[in-house]
């Protein structure tokens, strides 16, 4: 089965940028679409957007649009979260999921990441 490890979180002044990276360990990407995730601090997790397995189609949520952006290399089998125009309210621990549809939903995704920090200060 497929592994996600994301890598890259950390802390950034409100208006900077963070990329993300979400690489699969054991089984790689192919045939898997990925979606990202996130938890703010005390709240439930929330769907970011999603990227579909050949990378052709993405959907964000709308708090996200014009300012994040999903991509991946499938020959590197790693999904990337660009993240521009940071605000606090981005702050949130960020997990990649893999699974066989495209989805919204955490149920949609089978295999999880356990997630890396995102920090953004005013």
């Amino acid at each position: 089965q497929v592994q996600p490890v994301e890598s890259g979180g950390g802390s950034v002044q409100a208006g900077g940028s963070l990329r993300l990276s979400c690489a699969a360990s054991g089984r790689t990407f192919s045939g898997y679409s990925v979606a990202w995730f996130r938890r703010p601090p005390g709240q439930e997790r929330e769907f970011v957007g999603y990227i579909s397995a050949s990378g052709s189609r993405t959907y964000y949520v709308d708090s996200v649009k014009g300012r994040f952006s999903i991509s991946r290399d499938n020959a590197k089998s790693t999904v990337y979260l660009q993240m521009n125009s940071l605000i606090p309210e981005d702050t949130a621990v960020y997990y990649c999921a893999a699974g066989l549809v495209l989805s919204i939903h955490e149920r949609g995704y089978d295999f999880w990441g356990q997630g890396t920090q995102v920090t953004v200060s005013s």
